[in-house]
């Protein structure tokens, strides 16, 4: 999401400089505000509960309805059902989304969505 939001954005800076609507000085410190935001997004404005501590945690809050419950669950099955070179191993991977889907019964959800997400974060490989 907030990757989404920043790419709009940067995609509104270039087309202001090339109107020349922004001076170059001013182009440069709207960039640097940009990248901040990207790189610390704690820092830029969009705030997550404390418990959305890690960046697969808040890669999962943003992509699912801002559920701190549903989030806290899907990282505890992952991160308690994971072994070494999951991604790619189609039992491994198995593994892992029958965790999830036991872990999150009652919810509404996606679990391809949520495995895409999950092999997306560098703090689950």
């Amino acid at each position: 999401m907030i990757e989404r939001q920043a790419q709009r954005l940067l995609d509104e800076l270039i087309e202001q400089r090339r109107q020349q609507a922004l001076s170059y000085q001013e182009y440069l410190e709207q960039i640097r505000a940009l990248a901040s935001k990207v790189t610390q997004p704690e820092q830029g404005g969009a705030s997550y509960p404390a418990t959305m501590d890690t960046q697969a945690k808040r890669a999962l809050y943003d992509n699912l309805g801002q559920d701190e419950v549903l989030v806290t669950k899907i990282d505890t099955a992952i991160r308690y059902t994971k072994k070494a070179d999951w991604i790619g191993d189609l039992f491994k991977e198995r593994e892992i989304a029958n965790a999830v889907r036991e872990e999150t019964s009652g919810y509404d959800l996606d679990i391809k969505q949520v495995m895409e997400l999950a092999k997306a974060q560098k703090d689950y490989h």
